[in-house]
Parts: C-alpha cells; structure tokens; sequence
C-alpha cells in the first residue's frame, strides 16, 4: 500500500465524495482521527455508508435515514467488517469528517486530520482485521507526511467529547498500539 500523487492509496476503491474542499494549509497534515459508522445504526453491510457519503441516501429506506439524509459529510477512508478499505477523500483535500472539534489548542480539525471511519458501533467489538487494515494504513499515512505519528492518533470522542461517543468503549486502543509497535 502506498499513496499515489493524486492523494489516493494504492490498493484499494475509490468513491470520490463531493463533500470535500481545499485545506487551509495541503501541507498541514498533523493528526489522524478515528470514528465509527454502522447504517443502519448497529447495522453492517450494504452500500448506506456510501450513499451517505456520496449524497445518494434515500430517506425512504430505512426511518433513522430521514434524520440523516440531508447531511453534507465525508471520510477520507472507510475501513469496513471484512478489512475493505474504500477511500472518498484525496488525503490533500479536507474531509468533513470532525465537525465542530479541537485537538489541543486547535480548532476546526478537518483543517489538519485525516479521518478514517472503522465500520462498527459503540456497543459492539470490531473484527481483528479492521484493526490491521488500520494498522498498515496508518504506517502508510505515517511514512508519506512527516507531521503524523503513532502518537498523532486520536479518537473522535477525544476532538469532540460533548457531540461524540465514537470509535465507543469497544475500540481496542490496545491492539491497535500493540499492532503499531507504540506504548
């Protein structure tokens, strides 16, 4: 895996998402922030998380997707049960992933991460694959921008702890540390 002059990894999909603008700095590339996605909520599989990050939903198929349809969001990855990974966003381009958020003493974190949604909830354990996908891309991402490091990772309830719960108390730190060789 590798990241290609267009912001795009190697070896994996791309569904480029219209929801995305330019960063206020393309060379600012300082954190990585991790969420979680199921849509249905609790729910794994099928293209939903696409059509929601492509502006496709039909808020028709399912009730909660009446609250969420109109909503204007993307990733810059999606790394999914069976350790897919799909990629909506250039790594260049911001994302609109955090919403209102601060890391430390920064505000509007979309401006500087990149987000990588693990398919899952808070009430339930991800699979051993999610977390090696997650594991060597985040080498990749590592090892391409000099700001980011293993300890340049933070959870989306860490940005934005009065809006979010996730990656959720099932999100294994842990093996996700052990798998990346850092305390």
């Amino acid at each position: 895996m590798r990241i290609k002059a267009d912001g795009i990894l190697t070896e994996i999909k791309y569904h480029p998402s219209p929801n995305q603008d330019a960063r206020p700095d393309a060379k600012d590339i300082a954190g990585i922030i991790i969420h979680n996605i199921s849509l249905p909520p609790g729910e794994f599989g099928g293209g939903w998380i696409d059509d929601l990050f492509l502006n496709k939903l039909d808020p028709t198929a399912h009730p909660y997707f009446e609250q969420i349809a109109e909503l204007r969001v993307s990733t810059h990855l999606l790394i999914r049960r069976d350790g897919e990974v799909i990629q909506y966003v250039p790594f260049y381009q911001r994302a609109w992933h955090a919403g209102e958020s601060q890391w430390d003493e920064r505000a509007c974190c979309n401006d500087f991460t990149i987000g990588i949604e693990v398919e899952g909830c808070d009430e339930q354990v991800f699979e051993p694959i999610q977390y090696q996908q997650l594991a060597k891309t985040i080498y990749t991402l590592c090892e391409h921008y000099p700001l980011l490091s293993t300890a340049t990772i933070k959870g989306h309830q860490e940005i934005a702890p009065d809006r979010k719960t996730d990656p959720g108390p099932y999100f294994d730190w842990d093996k996700l540390k052990s798998l990346l060789g850092s305390e």
